[in-house]
């Protein structure tokens, strides 16, 4: 039996997925087939990770290229998105190269699902394929926050354009 989290999102069965080859996708927590929630420790699995969120203790291990991009399970501002574009063009170029790659965030459903999808496009896919994809190889869960694939339907240089001018 799955947790559910706040939200009704149950907890992630996997610790991460492999959404296309090199691309993984994850938390910081799943739960193993007992029911039980584990934490997800990154040792050297991967060549890059990135987090979205971050714990203490969560690794990755020593060596293991890490980089933080802090951003929000909500309303992202325009810094917040070039950081979102940034990460997933180096992501891109990473899988590109051939070397294998976490993008993790809390839950491993929304923040990562959005990094990860805008590396799809990145990649050549289309963003509605690119959401259908995340969800597919991860969760149905992944990207439930439809400000996130509204961000994507819309392609992040126009997001954040129409952010930086404030509410209208």
């Amino acid at each position: 039996m799955k947790t559910r989290r706040r939200g009704g999102a149950p907890d992630p069965g996997t610790p991460w997925d492999e959404i296309v080859p090199g691309l993984w996708m994850g938390g910081h927590h799943w739960v193993n087939a007992a029911g039980q929630r584990r934490p997800m420790l990154v040792g050297a699995e991967f060549d890059l990770v990135v987090s979205l969120f971050t714990a203490e203790g969560h690794g990755p291990g020593p060596g293991v290229p890490h980089r933080l991009v802090p951003v929000p399970d909500g309303p992202l501002d325009a810094g917040q998105l070039a950081g979102v574009q940034a990460a997933a063009r180096e992501v891109a170029e990473a899988v590109g190269a051939g070397r294998a790659v976490l993008v993790r965030c809390r839950s491993g459903y929304n923040r990562s699902g959005l990094v990860v999808a805008q590396v799809l496009v990145e990649l050549g896919l289309d963003s509605t394929e690119a959401v259908r994809r995340v969800r597919a190889r991860r969760s149905p869960w992944a990207l439930h926050n439809a400000l996130f694939v509204e961000y994507l339907s819309v392609g992040l240089d126009t997001a954040r354009l129409l952010v930086s001018l404030g509410p209208g």
